[in-house]
């Protein structure tokens, strides 16, 4: 992969907005109550406006072993927001939030109360240790792809395409 590093990843907030994509899904608790709330929280974060968020869809939870008709089912969505947050704040906002929400960290893939990812950021591509960007699964996950293309249907995936081209090929469609 051709990585180019986001312009002051760590620094100051920048001066101008960058388009944000963030990914949320929950498969414990009162699943669309804590959706809702995170979604208020992504509008108060500081120097972010302009929250968009789709309609929730329903999903088989995925696990290491793939789809798990047994495990709770996901409530997902994706929000696109501006923000002059620095990749890595937006990041540490997010695991904030899950961490309001009862996320705790010990199984990769498990259930969860709340998952917050950052999905892409702007046109950068940024591969870190802590932090990928575009995600490196997004473009085969019809949880992302579908309520993305709902919100922007001229969504791309930087290095990947168009996000409804993508999805189209996941579910095996001509669109």
């Amino acid at each position: 992969m051709n990585v180019r590093l986001a312009h002051g990843l760590d620094a100051a907030p920048r001066s101008t907005p960058v388009p944000a994509v963030v990914a949320l899904g929950a498969n414990l608790g009162e699943r669309a109550e804590t959706l809702a709330a995170a979604v208020d929280e992504l509008r108060r974060l500081t120097l972010t406006s302009d929250v968009r968020v789709s309609h929730p869809i329903e999903t088989v939870a995925v696990t290491l072993d793939g789809e798990d008709e047994d495990a709770p089912r996901y409530l997902n969505a994706v929000a696109v927001l501006q923000t002059r947050l620095s990749p890595a704040e937006l990041l540490a906002s997010l695991h904030r939030i899950e961490a309001r929400h009862g996320r705790v960290r010990r199984e990769r893939w498990g259930d969860r109360t709340l998952d917050l990812d950052l999905i892409a950021y702007g046109d950068e591509m940024i591969d870190r240790d802590d932090l990928v960007v575009p995600h490196p699964r997004a473009h085969e996950r019809e949880f992302v792809l579908a309520p993305w293309v709902q919100i922007d249907p001229d969504a791309e995936i930087p290095g990947r395409g168009r996000v409804a081209d993508l999805l189209a090929g996941l579910r095996g469609s001509d669109r």
